[in-house]
């Protein structure tokens, strides 16, 4: 036992140690997964996730507030395309779920993305806000966030997933499966949530939207909570400062904003959602 806990340490140590990289900003991250299998078992996840919310009925036809998502998305995916070409490549989409009490949205690795109505109602966003708030999470994949959740979470496990890992087994892509799932709800790091503001802010503003909003956005969400904080803040925790540093990056942002000329858009290409049985589609009301 003695000898097999000292093997399974030893690999996990040489797991850790091959596994760091740098993130965008120049911050060490933990990766035990690479990118694809991040996004492979993120798309995996994805499909499952939508395929049974389309089946209850829960994803938004509303044309109206999918034209104004859209609108807002694929500026902001136009701008991270620039920032990272290697993404163009990815298959980038949104869904709106239809769940009023639910004040969230999240990317996944790869780009499929979600954004829940509850944030809609009762955030009451306006368009510059909303930006701010799809540019936040692009910028969790952009930064390979998902990943890093995904490999804190395998990580943890030790045991046969170290092992998994060290061999490049089939077991270290059933562990990212399990781990992709979990990314959604796992709490990013402040040092995430750091960079997502950073990046976010930045990607919000070279799509014309205000980057003043950022700070708006974030006393609006901490009202959003009423007697409990949102959803959004649990998996999306909110350093004290966090307004004040988007702040006072306002200034810097400012000329993105202010260039003139038409913003590039990436068109997206909808995917009709699965229906209940009953043909009863959701729309916003």
């Amino acid at each position: 036992m003695i000898r097999k806990n000292l093997l399974t340490a030893t690999v996990l140590c040489t797991a850790l140690i091959a596994g760091c990289a740098t993130s965008m900003t120049g911050r060490r991250q933990l990766m035990l997964v690479s990118e694809q299998e991040a996004i492979s078992a993120s798309k995996q996840q994805y499909l499952q996730t939508m395929s049974k919310l389309g089946s209850e009925g829960k994803l938004v036809t509303d044309p109206k507030l999918l034209n104004r998502v859209d609108t807002i998305t694929g500026r902001l995916i136009a701008q991270a395309i620039i920032m990272r070409p290697d993404t163009r490549n990815w298959e980038w989409s949104i869904q709106v779920v239809d769940e009023p009490k639910t004040v969230n949205a999240w990317c996944m690795a790869g780009g499929r993305m979600a954004l829940y109505t509850g944030l809609v109602q009762k955030v009451d966003p306006t368009d510059d806000e909303l930006a701010q708030v799809l540019g936040h999470e692009i910028s969790h994949a952009l930064a390979n966030h998902t990943q890093e959740r995904m490999s804190v979470a395998m990580a943890s496990q030790l045991g046969a997933v170290a092992v998994g890992v060290a061999t490049d087994s089939a077991r270290n892509m059933v562990a990212a499966q399990a781990a992709a799932a979990l990314a959604v709800t796992l709490p990013n790091s402040r040092a995430s949530e750091t960079e997502a503001d950073r990046i976010g802010i930045e990607l919000a503003a070279k799509a014309g939207y205000d980057p003043r909003a950022a700070a708006t956005l974030w006393q609006k969400m901490a009202k959003a909570g009423g007697n409990g904080p949102p959803q959004f803040l649990s998996t999306h925790p909110a350093p004290g400062n966090r307004q004040a540093t988007l702040a006072a990056l306002v200034p810097q942002m400012l000329p993105y904003y202010q260039k003139p000329g038409p913003r590039p858009m990436y068109k997206l290409a909808r995917a009709a959602p699965a229906v209940p049985a009953t043909g009863t589609k959701k729309s916003l009301r």
